[in-house]
């Protein structure tokens, strides 16, 4: 009989998948078959893995990052069964609806409760009945407040999920935002007195300082509740991929990620990308971020006309990320002046799926994509490309062999890059001249420095990362350090172990003496 523990929170981002996937890779090691789940997500970070479903022979599907994480966390081979029920916001109060993997339809909220919730709840559940009859354990993710009392009718990821899992609750408070402690009680006195009784113990989590100093206050909430707290996480990040754009600064603000590594700015590169309103796959930009010496930095699209937004950050090189709705984020983008300041640019310009789109000279059938009703718009004129939009989306991996020749952006990668496509648009090269290259096969096209590619995960891939960061420091005059000689840990252990070192897992049942086969 296959066991379910719900890793659930008082609110959004308070660690969650971090948990959840510390777990899978602390069960795995012990030889535990183990996979996560989570029954309705509502991200635009995905992934394509395979398809699973009794209704069709489909071959490729999507699911929210975090559960494809999990799943290697978990030593499995990921599938949508892990993620049945994928809600992608594309702006105007509208998400698109992915069951099983398989795009269904773009569906307002309200519409989606009154008519497709019992849909998404069979299939959230014909998935969970799979994963349970194939592993001994499920590690299940829930979804943003378990207390959200509006929704418990309907709440699939955490109460629905709880109720046909028969799964026991493991409740995650994070102290950073304050006031932990009121938001545990006030969580476990709003739930619903049959998924209170499942609540086997708490978890507080991101706390920077002396675990001492919260031991009263650990005490007093045991009394008050009856629930024990099963461990303290310290403030740390594993490296995991991030599930959405919470970490993200707002659409109006600034933001940089990578650039706490302690390296001077006269040693560092600077990589501008737009803050799109609908910006999807923001995970392509982790592996930038993570190099030491690199700077990603959030350009928001408010007052661009004002200034050059690229020259006010000193830009070395621009990447135009995915997006949910690429016609509307690029009417955005021509609005706000943006768009100009990037055709003046001299440095490098990488376009990633919908930027790839938007780099091309139009789109055509654009009203299937955006939320006009225009069929035909202008791109920004960068790369010789067409976009025309279909109803049916492309999903599925790719590995690509990189032609290092075609563009200096990747002089000396090599080999091969390994990603995903995901998209509705299919685009095609306008004009052949001898400038325009294919650097990454038929996903891409390259006119000097600008390259546009449909390969999601493209600077996952270590050759082409380093060719292209080398390529944007020389540019730039910079002497930038590299990771030559430095270890670098796994994320799925390093998470392993902030669960393990921190967490009483011979309370939850799961110390290593009961979890070996």
């Amino acid at each position: 009989m296959s066991r379910t523990l719900l890793v659930a929170g008082t609110a959004s981002h308070v660690g969650k998948s971090t948990v959840a996937a510390g777990l899978c890779r602390l069960l795995a090691d012990r030889g535990v078959a183990v996979a996560p789940f989570k029954a309705q997500n509502m991200s635009n970070n995905a992934r394509v893995v395979a398809r699973v479903s009794a209704e069709t022979d489909d071959e490729w599907g999507e699911i929210g990052v975090s559960q494809f994480v999990q799943a290697r966390a978990a030593r499995t081979t990921p599938t949508t069964d892990s993620n049945p029920v994928l809600l992608k916001p594309r702006g105007d109060g509208e998400s698109q609806l992915v069951l099983q993997g398989k795009p269904q339809d773009h569906v307002p909220a309200g519409e989606y409760y009154e008519e497709y919730w019992e849909r998404a709840r069979e299939a959230a559940e014909e998935s969970y009945r799979r994963l349970a009859t194939e592993y001994d354990v499920i590690v299940a993710e829930g979804a943003g407040s378990i207390a959200e009392i509006n929704l418990h009718d309907r709440d699939l990821a955490n109460v629905e999920t709880a109720q046909f899992a028969d799964a026991e609750i493991l409740l995650l408070v994070d102290i950073e935002r304050g006031g932990a402690f009121a938001s545990l009680y006030g969580t476990l006195e709003l739930l619903p007195d049959a998924i209170r009784e499942r609540v086997v113990g708490a978890v507080i989590t991101k706390f920077r300082g002396d675990p001492s100093l919260l031991e009263s206050g650990i005490e007093e909430i045991e009394s008050r509740t009856g629930v024990p707290i099963l461990g303290v996480l310290p403030y740390d990040d594993p490296g995991l991929p991030e599930e959405d754009s919470v970490s993200l600064p707002g659409e109006g603000e600034r933001g940089v990620l990578g650039d706490d590594d302690g390296v001077p700015d006269e040693r560092r590169v600077r990589i501008a990308v737009p803050r799109l309103p609908r910006l999807s796959n923001a995970t392509d930009l982790e592996s930038l971020a993570a190099e030491p010496g690199v700077s990603v930095v959030f350009v928001p699209l408010e007052n661009v006309d004002e200034s050059d937004p690229l020259a006010d950050i000193d830009a070395d090189a621009v990447v135009l990320p995915g997006t949910k709705n690429t016609v509307d984020d690029l009417l955005t983008l021509r609005e706000s002046g943006f768009g100009d300041a990037l055709e003046s640019f001299a440095g490098p310009i990488v376009g990633i799926c919908g930027g790839y789109q938007q780099l091309g000279e139009r789109l055509t059938n654009a009203s299937l994509e955006g939320t006009g009703s225009d069929d035909v718009v202008e791109g920004l004129g960068l790369l010789p490309v067409e976009t025309r939009f279909e109803s049916e989306k492309r999903l599925e991996p790719a590995t690509v062999t990189v032609d290092e020749s075609a563009t200096s952006l990747f002089a000396g990668a090599g080999g091969t890059a390994s990603g995903y496509e995901i998209h509705a648009g299919r685009t095609r090269l306008l004009e052949s001249t001898t400038d325009v290259a294919r650097p990454l096969g038929e996903t891409s096209v390259a006119q000097g420095t600008v390259v546009g590619t449909y390969l999601h995960g493209l600077f996952d891939n270590e050759n082409v990362r380093r060719a292209f960061l080398d390529h944007v420091a020389a540019s730039a005059g910079v002497d930038r350090p590299t990771r030559d000689g430095v270890e670098k840990r796994d994320s799925y252990d390093r998470a392993a172990t902030l669960v393990r070192d921190h967490v009483d897992l011979e309370a939850l049942g799961l110390a290593e003496t009961d979890t070996k086969n």
